[in-house]
């Protein structure tokens, strides 16, 4: 057969199949009494508020950092806002002098 087409043969994954026991590569779901199951289960329920803090924080993080180049991009442009009016006034104050002088 064509792969894709229906009926074609699936690909082996080893991985899987460990995971699997005989019962539930028959009925497509875990055998509720397989003890690896139960384990598994379990461990993921006592890791998901771990992955839920991770996710929170990472996503703190990120928000921190956008407001961090936010917050620098502010102040770089008041600091040349500053530096331009510096240098006019510096300007006009070199002109002020030297008709003075004159």
């Amino acid at each position: 057969m064509i792969p894709g087409t229906i009926g074609a043969p699936t690909p082996h994954h080893p991985h899987l199949d460990d995971d699997m026991n005989t019962h539930s590569r028959m009925s497509g779901t875990p055998a509720p009494d397989d003890p690896r199951h139960t384990q598994n289960r379990n461990r993921r329920m006592e890791l998901m508020p771990e992955a839920m803090a991770r996710s929170h924080m990472s996503e703190r993080l990120r928000q921190a950092e956008s407001q961090r180049l936010a917050t620098a991009m502010l102040l770089e442009r008041r600091s040349r806002r500053l530096q331009r009016r510096a240098a006019r006034a510096s300007h006009r104050a070199r002109r002020a002098l030297a008709r003075a002088v004159m």
